[in-house]
C-alpha cells in the first residue's frame, strides 16, 4: 500500500475493468471473437502434437483472401517491392510500367521515399489517380481529387465519417442506421462512440433485398429515443452477398433525401459481382444520374478498399473514402481530425494507386495483369456457386444465392434440445453449433448472432476464398457436422 497526496492511502490498478472505458466494454466484434480465440489455440495444440480429430484448423471466418491461398497479383507486388527497395529500378527482370509507375509513386513521396510521412489526406497524384478511376467507373460523372481522402482500409474512413456524425445526449443522441445481418465494425464503432444503432432488417426470403417499408418502419420507431442521422448501407452485401438493384439503390436515395439522413455507402467488394443478372451501380453514380434535386441535396461518403475484389491486400490497409456535398466547413473538421492520425500507411497508399490505375492495354503489364485479375474473380463466381448449390442438397440448411462478394451467410435449422442446451450455458445458440463445429472438425466459421439476425432465426458466416479442393473438403464437412449434430439433439 503506498501513500497518496495528502496521505490518503492508494491500492491497486489506477486502470481496472470497473473503471475502464464503458464503450469499449460493450464493443463486440464477432469475426475476431471468441471461436477465433479459440481456433489459435487449436491451431498451437495441433503443432504441439496434441491429437484432434482434424489435421488442420481452417479460419473460415474472415474475408482474408491471401491467408486462404489466394496469390498476389504479379504488377501490384512489383511495383510495391521497387518503392520499398528503389535500387532494383535497375534490375531489367522488371517492365518498364513498373518501374514507371514505382519512379511516378516515390517521386511524389517526401525524399522519395515510402517511409517519409504523406500529406494527411494522402499523397496528391495518388488522389488524382482515384478520382480519375471514380470518374471512368462512373460514365464521366466529375470527381473531384479534393473529396477524395486515403485511408487505412476502408475501416478506418468509415470509423471517421461516423466520429463528425455522433452527437447530443439522451433522446437527441445520434442515431446510425445499419443492415441486420451487418458487418460487426458499424456495431462496435457505435458502441465505441455511445451512439445509437438502428437495425433496419434485410429480407432474406427475398435474397436478402433491401425494402425501403423496412427502412420507414425501423426510422418511425428511433425517432421515439434518439436522432436518426445516417444510414449506412454495403453494397454488395456482407455478410449476406446480395447485389442492389439500380431501382433498390434509387428508393434508397429518396429515402435519405426526404428524410434528411447522411448516406454512407460500404463499396469495397464492387468487382465481386458473380450472379447473372447482377450488375455493380455506385451511389454516386445513381445519384448524379437522378438529377440536380439530388446530387446537390444528398449528403454522400463511399468507401473503397484495396482489401478485397480480386487484390485481397489486406495487410496492407488501403483505401480511400470520396465525400459529396459535405458542407464545407466540416469538410474542414474532417481534414483536422484525419490530420491526428498523420497520414494513412504509405505502402498501402501505392498500392491503392495500382488498383485505381492498372496497366492499360498499350503496355507491358497488361495482358498478365487482366489474366491473373480475371482468373481471380472467375474462381471465386465458381465457388460462389459451388458452396450455394452444395449447402442447398444439406437438410436443414438453406442457403441464398452468393451474388456478390466474399461470403454466404446460411440459415441452420437447429434442434429444440440444442437451442434449449446453449440458452442454458448462456450462449447464442448458433454459437454452440460453430462452437462445436470447430472443436470436431477443425473449421471456423462466424457465428448469425454476431452480425444480427431475425429473433428465432440461426446462421453462419462462411467465406468462399479457401480454394476450390479445399472448399468442396470444407462444405462436405460441414454437411456431415450438420447432420450429426441434428441427429445428436432431437
Amino acid at each position: 500500500m503506498s501513500s497518496g497526496v495528502n496521505g490518503v492511502s492508494r491500492v491497486g490498478r489506477v486502470l481496472t475493468l470497473d473503471n475502464m472505458n464503458p464503450n469499449v466494454k460493450r464493443l463486440e466484434y464477432a469475426v475476431r471473437g471468441p471461436i477465433v480465440q479459440r481456433a489459435v489455440q487449436l491451431e498451437k495444440e495441433l503443432k504441439e502434437g496434441v491429437k484432434k480429430p482434424f489435421t488442420e484448423v481452417i479460419k473460415a471466418n474472415i474475408g482474408d483472401a491471401h491467408a486462404m491461398g489466394q496469390k498476389p497479383i504479379t504488377f501490384l507486388r512489383q511495383v510495391l517491392a521497387l518503392c520499398a527497395y528503389p535500387d532494383l529500378l535497375e534490375d531489367n527482370r522488371f517492365p518498364e510500367d513498373a518501374k514507371q509507375r514505382a519512379q511516378r509513386i516515390l517521386q511524389a513521396c517526401g525524399g522519395n521515399s515510402l517511409g517519409a510521412y504523406s500529406a494527411s489526406q494522402g499523397i496528391e497524384c495518388i488522389r488524382q489517380d482515384a478520382a480519375r478511376y471514380i470518374q471512368k467507373r462512373d460514365g464521366g460523372i466529375p470527381s473531384n481529387p479534393d473529396n477524395i481522402y486515403l485511408s487505412t482500409g476502408a475501416s478506418d474512413a468509415i470509423v471517421t465519417m461516423l466520429k463528425l456524425l455522433v452527437a447530443g445526449e439522451g433522446r437527441e443522441r445520434t442515431g446510425v442506421m445499419i443492415s441486420v445481418p451487418q458487418y460487426p465494425l458499424y456495431s462496435a464503432a457505435l458502441a465505441d462512440l455511445a451512439a445509437v444503432q438502428i437495425n433496419y432488417y434485410l429480407d432474406e426470403d427475398k435474397c436478402w433485398g433491401l425494402d425501403v417499408t423496412e427502412l420507414r418502419r425501423s426510422l418511425a420507431a428511433a425517432r421515439q429515443h434518439c436522432n436518426p442521422r445516417a444510414l449506412c448501407i454495403i453494397n454488395p452485401g456482407n455478410p449476406t452477398g446480395q447485389v442492389q438493384s439500380r431501382q433498390c439503390i434509387e428508393d434508397v436515395i429518396r429515402f435519405a433525401k426526404e428524410e434528411h439522413l447522411f448516406l454512407m455507402a460500404d463499396e469495397v467488394y464492387q468487382d465481386n459481382i458473380y450472379a447473372e443478372g447482377c450488375a455493380f451501380h455506385s451511389f454516386k453514380k445513381v445519384l448524379f444520374e437522378m438529377g440536380p434535386e439530388y446530387s446537390d441535396a444528398v449528403e454522400l461518403a463511399s468507401f473503397h478498399s484495396t482489401s478485397k475484389c480480386y487484390m485481397g491486400e489486406c495487410g496492407f490497409r488501403g483505401g480511400y473514402m470520396e465525400v459529396i456535398n459535405l458542407d464545407p466547413e466540416v469538410k474542414v473538421q474532417l481534414t483536422k481530425l484525419v490530420s491526428v492520425r498523420l497520414c494513412p500507411p504509405v505502402s498501402g497508399q501505392a498500392l491503392l494507386d495500382l488498383v485505381v490505375n492498372p496497366p492499360q492495354p498499350e503496355e507491358p503489364s497488361y495482358e498478365t495483369f487482366m489474366k491473373e485479375r480475371n482468373a481471380v474473380l472467375a474462381d471465386l463466381k465458381a465457388k460462389a456457386q459451388l458452396t450455394e448449390q452444395y449447402f442447398n442438397a444439406v437438410p436443414g440448411i438453406t442457403c441464398n444465392p452468393v451474388q456478390g462478394a466474399m461470403y454466404t451467410f446460411p440459415r441452420v435449422t437447429l434442434p429444440q434440445k440444442a437451442i434449449e442446451l446453449a440458452k442454458k450455458e448462456g450462449q447464442a445458440p448458433d454459437m454452440l453449433y460453430c462452437m462445436k463445429l470447430l472443436e470436431e472438425t477443425g473449421i471456423c466459421l462466424v457465428p448469425g448472432s454476431g452480425f444480427g439476425q431475425r429473433e428465432g432465426t440461426y446462421h453462419f458466416r462462411m467465406t468462399i476464398l479457401p480454394p476450390a479442393e479445399k472448399l468442396k473438403v470444407v462444405l462436405e464437412k460441414i454437411g456431415k457436422f450438420h447432420q450429426q449434430f441434428t441427429q445428436e439433439f432431437s
